[in-house]
Formats: structure tokens, C-alpha cells, sequence
């Protein structure tokens, strides 16, 4: 067997409930993913994710959703607030 190391990475408190919830349904633990992750990079000899500097549109919609996040609230009233929004009725 190889001989294994340790590595400590700090992350949001958040982040990190919210991703071990996303890989727990499908099977794997935030280390598991870091693995995989890893072996990735040996694979490709490269960064196996498509990183791009976003837009201001981008910038924005961000800074919308981590504000409502913080603010624990929603962007519509209700369903038909969104439904009207998304059909360009506002």
C-alpha cells in the first residue's frame, strides 16, 4: 500500500456542510471528491475544471444570491412574483 499524507485545507464553515450534502447523495465523503479531484490532475496533467473570470452580469447575480443567502430571505413574495419575473411581466 502507497504511503498517504494529510492534508488540512480551511474552508468556509458553509461550503463545506453544503458540499459533504451534495457528495453525500452521491456517495462520496469530501475527501473521497478531494481524491478524486486529485487523481484528476495526475490524469490531465491540469486543472480539470473550466475556470473563467466572470462578467459584471455574472458579478452581480453572485453578490444577489450571497446577499439573500446572508439575509435568509427569498427574492420573490411569492411564486407568482417569480413567474411573472421570469416572463418579463415586472
Amino acid at each position: 500500500m502507497a504511503a498517504t499524507k494529510m492534508i488540512h485545507v480551511r474552508v468556509d464553515d458553509d461550503i463545506r456542510e453544503e458540499a459533504s450534502s451534495v457528495l453525500e447523495s452521491l456517495g462520496l465523503s469530501v475527501s473521497d471528491a478531494v481524491r478524486v479531484f486529485l487523481h484528476r490532475v495526475v490524469a490531465t496533467q491540469s486543472f480539470p475544471l473550466e475556470l473563467k473570470v466572470p462578467n459584471e452580469t455574472t458579478r452581480s447575480a453572485i453578490a444577489e444570491a450571497r446577499e439573500i443567502r446572508k439575509a435568509r430571505r427569498a427574492r420573490f413574495a411569492t411564486p407568482d412574483e417569480l413567474f411573472d419575473d421570469l416572463k418579463g411581466n415586472r
